[in-house]
């Protein structure tokens, strides 16, 4: 059974996620993707935590914008992929597809998510049942593809799709609303779908955070995980077409929308 895993989410810049992973053995923690450091500083100070840990999912400003200054506060160790080494000042170690990061009591299991940067990975949590996903998945829809290719990005999305089903998906930003909107465009026979947005819809009226999500709500809501499935295709009009054709028409219809 999963040990439940400790995790303080924190809004930063616009609709960013920074996230922290908390030890209750020795109140340290590791952060995921610091945007900016004032939040995490205020939450940890808060908290009473001892930072050990940076993580970055990939070099995009609004995810390591946080990083020098923590680092330089706490001593905590800058891990992001090594692909990007050379776009993440003050990296210390250079995480690689398969690698295994021990992170106080939890093993993160690095997940080369190539797409939405070429370097881009994810930090899966097995025994806690958690995947920290970037900007590679999100909530009911999928990153741009500013560096990679689409068939990196679904082979990527397709590997993330196959972890448990309970796996909750940490993202990185608060876009379900508006991928909401869009999918149900492109799958409006999907009845789960539909579901999911009026709750999604109810819980951004309230102002409540729609993540962490689930692998296997995704799995049956999110069109970006289904460009292999047959309803899917044919509701865009692909019909028995290659997946990352299907794919790539989805991403394209939505960098439109």
């Amino acid at each position: 059974m999963a040990r439940e895993l400790s995790v303080e989410m924190i809004p930063a810049l616009t609709d960013n996620y920074i996230y922290l992973i908390h030890d209750p053995s020795d109140d340290s923690a590791a952060v995921v993707d610091p945007g900016e450091a004032a939040p995490v500083r205020a939450a940890l100070a808060a908290r009473g935590w001892r930072l050990t840990h940076i993580l970055n999912t990939h070099h995009h400003g609004d995810h390591i914008s946080g990083n020098v200054a923590l680092s330089a506060e706490t001593g905590a160790l800058l891990i992001g992929p090594a692909a990007d080494a050379h776009r993440i000042p003050g990296l210390r170690h250079g995480a690689v597809d398969g690698e295994t990061l021990k992170l106080g009591r939890w093993t993160a299991e690095v997940i080369a998510t190539p797409g939405h940067t070429k370097g881009h990975v994810a930090y899966y949590v097995p025994e806690a049942g958690a995947v920290f996903c970037g900007d590679t998945l999100f909530a009911l829809g999928c990153g741009r593809l500013f560096e990679g290719t689409a068939a990196e990005m679904w082979a990527s999305l397709v590997r993330l799709r196959a972890l448990p089903g309970d796996t909750r998906v940490y993202c990185g930003h608060e876009y379900t609303a508006a991928n909401a909107g869009f999918a149900t465009t492109v799958d409006p026979d999907n009845a789960a779908l539909a579901a999911r947005a009026r709750t999604v819809a109810a819980l951004a009226a309230a102002g409540t955070p729609t993540v962490p999500s689930t692998i296997a709500a995704e799995r049956a809501t999110n069109p970006f995980l289904r460009a292999d499935d047959a309803a899917l295709q044919a509701a865009v009009g692909l019909p028995g077409a290659d997946p990352v054709e299907v794919f790539a028409e989805l991403r394209h219809r939505k960098d439109r929308a």
